[in-house]
Formats: structure tokens, sequence, C-alpha cells
């Protein structure tokens, strides 16, 4: 008696309710099984509810996951449903400004730049103009007639025998690896059919980039892939290999990037095919790995050494850095490393810590690496500081989209605009966010040869070269509206920010914008005085504890 009355309190009636999926399921399975008896038909029924049934006992049994065991078959349901939220928000739930990291504004602007329907919006903005992220661009009563239609830049100092013109707006560094060789063709036959570049990543330069015979800058990692001896060193003949095609216009040496400064990369050895190990000179079928850093050099002065050691070995072409700008005396220790020297730098990339097409660890994405604004600021501040603006390019890589965004990057400092994610809208990508599982719905980053069917190459360059084309035509609607002819008229004192509902201000009187030579004149009167003191051209370590240094100035 007492044994039947311990059952009765162990038993929880809860159960019943967890369960109430494979319950249900065995109920009709008996059911059907009597039903049988009237019409056999009803044998169709177990195949439904039979395998119900038999997941259920799976799930109730198993141990690896918690809410499967105390609610079989039902908590599939989550598992559901979880899988459809990036689907369901993007195409129900968010509204035109929300998504991230692109809004359906700023993707549906691409697209239609793309394909060449109309991009004009109806009734009015829908930014919320007393909003502290509203900017705007001042206009002129007297606006431009002819404005710069096509603007271009040349890059290349005394240093270097093989300048080239760059189109303002190209395509940013992606990989192929990252990036399928589909879409890596269709990029490029989009910058030939543009006229603008094609930055090839550190991934190598493979077949797809030179097939079609557009423009590239070929970026050079940590990881020296495809100029790469056995030991993971750079080598000079594979380099030269490279360097001296008539398609490789500038080489970049890649410091850090935005999506996840600091940190090299890794391709997973499922990843690394036969022909990626072979274009990248790396092993096939093993974790391939992009150190931290450099082993060609250490500090400032030892990377503009082999800056000028790779311009003279790929016969003169133009030689600069990518970075996202982290500590500023870094920074300004490369420009004591110029002044120094005497060799200067082509040209300097900006990206910024907004992230961008390489998948990367999520605090990385979020909380490391200096946003584009500040970044390109602090270059900028320190080319002017240093008097060394008329020698380096600069060039401005991070969430640009628009002809409105490379207004922006252009005002506040910047030579050129560079955009990886919008040229990946452009020939087809929806934002699904799948680039590193290898199941990307257009084909644009996966390895995957049924996937990438789907992004024909004639179809999708032409829309990028179209997006280029609409995009210019855009900045130059800006930029004659402000009474400008070139987009590299427009100053940050043309670009006003919200601060709350009754004050704005334009750009420099929000961040510092440092004069012609003042670091080198009166370091002490600018913002950057600490980190001045800290620089060194002999190492990317500060001279000067800064913690003590910035405790003895007043915020």
């Amino acid at each position: 008696m007492s044994s039947l009355k311990l059952s009765a309190k162990r038993f929880n009636p809860d159960v019943l309710k967890r369960a109430i999926v494979p319950i249900t399921a065995g109920v009709l399975s008996v059911i059907c099984l009597l039903l049988t008896m009237v019409s056999p038909w009803w044998l169709l029924g177990l195949a439904v509810t039979l395998p119900l049934v038999a997941l259920g006992i799976y799930d109730w049994t198993q141990q690896r996951w918690t809410l499967t065991r105390n609610y079989p078959v039902a908590a599939r349901i989550r598992w559901l449903f979880y899988d459809l939220r990036p689907y369901l928000r993007a195409y129900i739930v968010e509204g035109d400004l929300e998504g991230k990291p692109f809004s359906f504004d700023a993707r549906n602007l691409v697209y239609a730049r793309a394909r060449g329907k109309p991009d004009t919006h109806p009734f009015g903005t829908e930014w919320d103009m007393t909003s502290d992220e509203y900017e705007w661009l001042c206009h002129s009563i007297a606006p431009a007639e002819n404005p710069e239609k096509n603007p271009c830049v040349s890059i290349g100092g005394a240093q270097c025998q093989q300048p080239y013109s760059a189109s303002i707006f190209n395509i940013s560094a992606m990989s192929f690896g990252s990036l399928s060789a589909n879409a890596v063709e269709a990029l490029n036959k989009g910058a030939r059919l543009g006229g603008f570049y094609h930055d090839t990543g550190e991934g190598g330069i493979s077949p797809y980039h030179l097939k079609q015979g557009g423009d590239l800058v070929w970026e050079i990692g940590s990881g020296y892939f495809g100029c790469r001896d056995n030991k993971g060193n750079f080598d000079e003949d594979l380099f030269i290999e490279g360097a001296t095609r008539n398609e490789v216009k500038m080489i970049e040496i890649k410091l850090s990037q935005g999506a996840k400064p600091g940190h090299g990369g890794l391709l997973p050895a499922a990843k690394v095919t036969e022909e990626i190990a072979r274009i990248r000179k790396v092993p096939a079928g093993q974790d391939c790995l992009s150190p931290r850093g450099h082993s060609a050099f250490s500090t400032p002065v030892e990377m503009l050494d082999f800056a000028a050691r790779i311009r003279h070995l790929s016969g003169g072409k133009p030689v600069g850095i990518k970075l996202c700008v982290g500590q500023i005396h870094e920074v300004l220790a490369i420009m004591k490393a110029m002044l120094k020297t005497g060799i200067y730098l082509d040209f300097i990339v900006v990206d910024g810590g907004e992230g961008g097409t390489a998948a990367a660890p999520l605090e990385l994405s979020d909380y490391v690496g200096m946003p584009l604004t500040e970044g390109l600021i602090v270059v900028r501040n320190a080319l002017v500081g240093t008097g060394l603006r008329d020698k380096v390019r600069l060039g401005a890589s991070g969430k640009v989209y628009s002809g409105a965004g490379m207004a922006r990057n252009l005002a506040i400092g910047a030579d050129w605009c560079n955009a990886a994610r919008a040229f990946m809208f452009s020939i087809g990508c929806i934002q699904a966010q799948r680039c590193h599982l290898d199941t990307c719905p257009t084909g644009v980053t996966t390895q995957d040869p049924g996937r990438q069917r789907g992004l024909v190459v004639d179809v999708q360059a032409e829309r990028a070269a179209r997006f280029h084309q609409q995009t210019l035509a855009a900045l130059a609607h800006i930029v004659a509206a402000a009474g400008l002819t070139h987009p590299q008229d427009l100053q940050p004192y043309h670009l006003i920010r919200r601060f709350g509902t009754t004050d704005s201000r334009p750009f420099d009187r929000i961040y510092p914008f440092i004069s012609e030579n003042a670091l080198l004149e009166g370091a002490e009167e600018t913002p950057y005085a600490e980190w001045w003191h800290a620089a060194d051209p002999d190492s990317f370590r500060p001279r000067i504890d800064l913690g003590i240094a910035r405790a003895n100035v007043p915020a």
C-alpha cells in the first residue's frame, strides 16, 4: 500500500503535458491499427504517427539536449522557428530602416542601381531628423552645373615608377575561398566593364581574378598566401611572379581588418580544397592559418623597408597598407618612420571596425577596432600633422554603399572609397548571413558547385558595373548640390550632425582636424600630444608609459 502511495506521489501529471505530442501520436497509432479492420488505407496514418512516437522515445531518452529531453518532439518546433527567425525578421517583422548590418532600404538601393531600376523614393524621408544619428550635407544656393562624372585619383608618389589612376569607388578585399569562383569572376568582370579596381583579399591571386581582365590590387596578409615558402615566410620569387602581372596595379600590405583586427584568421581544413591550397601555396586538407602579425617585419621602419622592397620587386608599382586603427601611437609611429627613413607609402586604406565579409568572433566584431569615421580622422590628422598628406593617398573602407556615404568619407579626409558587402549585394547577396557555413543561397560565398550555378557571371558582372556607375552618378548630384565640381572639394564643415532636438554641429566642431605640420611644430597643442611622444619609429610599442602620461593631463 505504501509503495502505491509513493508511486502516486512521484507521478507528475505535468509529464503528460510535456510529452503530449508523442503520447497523442501513440494513441492515434493504436486507433489507426484498429481502423485497419475497416479499411487498409488507415495504415497510411501510421506513416505519420509512428515516426513521431519513435522520435519522442529518442528525445525522452537521449542525454545531449535538455529541452528535447523534457519536451520530446515539441521542443523541435522551437528549433524550426529558431532557424526561420532571420528570414521571418527580414521579410515580415523588421522595418525598412531597422535591418542589421544593412537595412532593407540600404539593400534595396543597391539592388535597384545594380538592376538599372529607379532608385528614387516617394513622399519624403523616413529618417527621424531629430535623432542623434541624423546627419546632413549642406547644399548651396548656387549649385554646380557640371560636376565630375567619373572622378579618379592618381596613386603613387615620386618613389613609384608605375602610378595608378584609380576610380574613387572600388571593390574592397574579399578572398577567393571566402567568395565563390563565380562571384570573384563576376566582380572582376564588373570592375573591367566599369573601370574600377578589384582587391583580391589576402587569399592570393586566383585564376578567377585573372580570367576577366579587370584591374587588381593584390592584398598580402600575414599568411603571405600566394607568395610564401613552405614555412609560411615571404617568398620573393613567387611574389615577383604575381606582382609583375599586367592585371596587378597596386600591392596592399594588410596589417589588420575591421571584422577581426589583431586576430589573423583561419580557413578550416574542410574548406582548403586542392584548388584553394594550390592558389594559397598551403597544404590541402589542413587548417589554413593567418598569423596575428607579419613575420617579414616587426617595427615601423622594418615595415617601410619591406614596402620599399616589394615596390622594387613589383617593378615600381604603388605599395600601401590597410589597417583598422587601434592604438593611435602606432599610426603616429608609422608617420615618424616615414620621416626618419625617407621611404614613403603610396597609400593607406583605413578599414572601419564596423566589420566586413569575413566571419569573426562576435566580441572582436562588436568591441575591437576603431569605427571608420574616427579611424579615418586619426590617419588624416597623422598625415596632415606630419606634412605627409601630399605624398600618401588615403582610402576608406567600411560599410560604404551609397553616394552619400562616399561624400561623407571624402569630406573628412579620404581620397577614395572601397566597398565589399555593397558589391556583394550588387551580384545577388541577400544578407542571409550564412557566409561561414558554405550554404550561401545565392552562390556568392560558397564553394558548393550546385549553389554557385545560380550566379551567372555575365549577368551579375553587368550589375556590379551598373551599381558602380549609378553610385558615382548619385555622388555627382550631391557634389553639385554643394556647389562643387569634384568630390575632393568636400570639407568637414559641409557635414552637420544632430545632437538632441535643439543642437547640431559641423564635423569640424565635433572632431579635431589639425593643421598642416601641427604635430611637427607643436604636438602639445593638439589632442595627440601623449600619443605623439609615445610613438617610436623603431617599435610599435610606446616609448613612454601612456598610463602615467595621460593621467597627468586634464580631461
